[in-house]
């Protein structure tokens, strides 16, 4: 698709030389600064509050708590408490004196500077009424009921726990813990508004319009009187997704002052107010014929949420789809704990979920003694196993083909405990991720203006995949325009409506419509070169755009390609300044027909201290059917990073409560550990790279998901190969392997 010299970032340069701002660094004159303070217990209620000795704290222009905050319209009246968890209703800031989680936002303090805030802010005294809160799943027991909704219900294909049939099975228990988002850049906020039905909000945020839609609903707002901005974001990974409570508190502020407020989460705050992976413990059972042919899964999960709030993501599903197999039961539970409110992470439901199918599969291809990835083709799903819709694309055979090759997946000893590298012990294993590719509704606007640069916008966000650099170049190969002349803007509400950047469909949808408004734009500019008189035969006015190349800047016949004008001349002589279109993007009707997924197999290769228990990650090896490969070096970028973070996930990464009190416990970079650049390997990225045009005219399927999905599994898959070891509990840390 291109006109690019190289495939590097089209910001790559503002962002590493510091010229990118991300939210907090953006200057808003007379701002002042936010700073919330949280409560010290998980459960019960506010009955005093002291707040005098905050207020006549040097520079302090406001001590804002449920006492006296300004009244936010989108709210329930009367304030809280909530008679239990609800779809989609957020905790409501400063609308009541019950406390939910430790942590919890009660009072934010608003200050001419940040550190006078943070200093009077410690001074906010609380008095509670406090009650026996539940934060520890394991001693929960009876105390704490499920949840009872429809969406909870057992779903069952053929024969109830099928698999207990079976000739040969297998049957095992596996616990993700709480995993937290923990981005570098911190979340934050600034609010600024104008009169008192009209604001401007800097937001840390993977949607600009899903934020405008939230304050709109908060604020009782119109849509053109609030304006979000997000052009840089600093990570995310599922914690921007939605607008959370410390915004809301940020617009309070700013409300009850009059003046501009910037609000910067701290680091311990990350940990209880912008969700996190919930607690989850599944249960799984596989049966299968003696040559390996699936009979039955069973994979039973049971979750957190929050006392007040609703969050599920159903880690058994992919266990519905992933492989042929005609009898599967799923079982899905979630809890209300005194916690915060978990949400979409990296790979949300699959990547919980895969871990226990992928390492359950695993154990049974030892059990059948047939090699994984065997195991895996035997079963493998030509329609999708739930509906027996075909599949738009599927490329996953040649994915394990890929990545089996290149790892020499056929060198490696089948048997545990079998491979040695000096002293440390070595094992190999693999996993698959499995994500849906979809396609939404999304607008762009294309603007070529007479010095042959070419404009495109969307209101979308970029939380690091490379969105501006792909669809600069899709507009650039569609244009033939050099990508040093496309400017793709994004970052705005105010732009023509785009996707919230999640669940890997960014490209898909936003990609769509930058294809589908390249194309009308081109559609204009052969109409136009039609009439000049270098094209203007009577053979020309009956051709259609096809017949036309667009090449470097100019616009040329097909069959004759020295017939041609610029772009430049083309509008000069036209007297246009410039030519604009907009156009919406929508999914097509075929797709209907069809079912959509990406893939991505891990394999890994691991070195086992037999003495001290550790851990070495030696290489990675990941392939991915994700459609056409629209910009190479980001998408590798993609899942690279992916593999990072499903490195920590498989090895590191554990939120940890002290349940005595509901209070996080290692909510600091040092405590919660991540993995730095010694942890890291060098990470072999592999792509398929076969377009999907059914999905979408790009042929662009998502990869951000997969490329963390099953890889946890693969580790512990390896872990096995090379211990005799099976853990079934994450993190895999060496004391669980001495």
């Amino acid at each position: 698709m291109g006109y690019f010299d190289d495939d590097d970032r089209v910001n790559g340069k503002a962002i590493v030389t510091g010229k990118a701002k991300f939210i907090a660094e953006h200057e808003v004159a007379n701002v002042t600064h936010g700073v919330i303070v949280g409560s010290t217990i998980a459960k019960g209620s506010i009955t005093a509050m002291d707040t005098k000795t905050a207020e006549r704290a040097p520079g302090v222009l406001a001590v804002i708590t449920h006492l006296n905050s300004p009244t936010v319209p989108g709210y329930d009246a009367g304030g809280n408490p909530v008679k239990g968890p609800t779809g989609g209703k957020g905790f409501q800031v400063f609308n009541g004196p019950a406390i939910y989680f430790n942590g919890q936002p009660i009072a934010l303090v608003v200050a001419d500077t940040f550190e006078r805030a943070t200093y009077a802010a410690s001074l906010v005294k609380s008095q509670y009424q406090k009650n026996e809160h539940t934060t520890n799943f394991d001693e929960a027991g009876k105390s704490v009921v499920a949840l009872e909704d429809a969406r909870y219900k057992d779903n069952i294909r053929g024969e109830v726990d099928g698999y207990k049939n079976a000739p040969v099975k297998i049957e095992a228990e596996y616990v993700v813990p709480i995993e937290v988002h923990n981005p570098m850049e911190l979340h934050a906020t600034i609010a600024l508004w104008e009169g008192d039905d009209k604001v401007i909000v800097y937001e840390k945020t993977q949607g600009v319009k899903s934020s405008q839609r939230s304050i709109m609903n908060a604020f009782k707002l119109k849509e053109e009187n609030v304006r979000v901005y997000a052009p840089f974001v600093g990570g995310g990974f599922g914690s921007a997704l939605r607008t959370w409570p410390h915004a809301i508190a940020a617009l309070i502020g700013a409300k009850k002052t009059g003046k501009p407020v910037k609000l910067v989460l701290s680091r311990d705050q990350m940990f209880t107010m912008v969700g996190y992976r919930p607690f989850t413990k599944q249960k799984i059972g596989i049966g299968a014929t003696a040559d390996g042919k699936l009979l039955g899964i069973t994979h039973e999960a049971d979750s957190i949420t929050s006392m007040y709030e609703v969050f599920n993501e159903r880690s058994v599903d992919v266990s519905r789809f992933l492989y042929a197999c005609p009898n599967v039961t799923t079982r899905y539970h979630v809890y209300p704990f005194n916690v915060s409110t978990p949400t979409w992470m990296r790979g949300p439901g699959e990547a919980t979920g895969t871990f226990a199918l992928e390492s359950a599969l695993d154990e049974l291809s030892y059990a059948l003694n047939l090699d994984p990835i065997e195991l895996r083709l035997r079963n493998y799903a030509e329609t999708d196993p739930q509906n027996g819709k075909p599949y738009s694309s599927k490329f996953l055979k040649e994915a394990y083909q890929l990545g089996a090759d290149k790892i020499g997946w056929k060198n490696r000893d089948s048997k545990p405990l079998s491979m040695k590298e000096g002293e440390w012990m070595v094992g190999y294993g693999m996993g698959t991720g499995v994500f849906g590719a979809g396609r939404g509704t999304a607008k762009a606007l294309a603007r070529i203006f007479a010095d042959g640069t070419l404009l495109v916008q969307s209101a979308v966000s970029d939380s690091g995949p490379g969105t501006a650099t792909a669809m600069t170049k899709i507009a650039s190969g569609i244009m033939g325009i050099p990508g040093n002349k496309v400017t793709f803007e994004l970052g705005d509400s105010s732009l023509p409506p785009g996707p919230t950047q999640g669940g890997s469909t960014t490209t898909s949808t936003l990609g769509s419509a930058v294809y589908d408004v390249s194309m009308a734009l081109k559609n204009k500019l052969v109409e136009l070169a039609k009439e000049n008189s270098i094209f203007h035969t009577t053979e020309i006015h009956s051709a259609k755009a096809e017949d036309f190349v667009l090449e470097n800047g100019n616009i040329m016949l097909a069959s004759n390609r020295n017939k041609k004008i610029s772009y430049t001349d083309l509008l000069k002589q036209n007297n246009l300044n410039q030519l604009e279109v907009t156009e919406e993007s929508k999914g097509n009707e075929e797709m209907k027909k069809y079912v959509a997924y990406s893939y991505a197999v891990h394999f890994v290769k691991v070195l086992v201290h037999p003495a001290t228990g550790v851990v070495k990650i030696n290489r990675v090896v990941t392939a991915t059917d994700g459609g056409k490969i629209i910009s190479p070096k980001t998408a590798e970028s993609q899942m690279i990073g992916g593999v990072v973070g499903g490195i920590g996930m498989a090895l590191m990464e554990e939120g940890v409560i002290d349940n005595r009190y509901g209070r996080w416990v290692n909510n600091n970079f040092a405590d919660y550990h991540v993995p730095v650049h010694a942890d890291v390997p060098h990470i072999e990225a592999l792509f398929v790279n076969k377009p999907d045009l059914i999905l979408n005219p790009t042929g662009a399927k998502g990869i951000g998901e997969v490329a963390l999905i099953g890889f946890a599994a693969a580790v512990a898959n390896a872990i096995y190969h090379a211990t005799g070891k099976r853990i079934r509990e994450l993190p895999i840390t060496p004391d669980k392997l001495i």
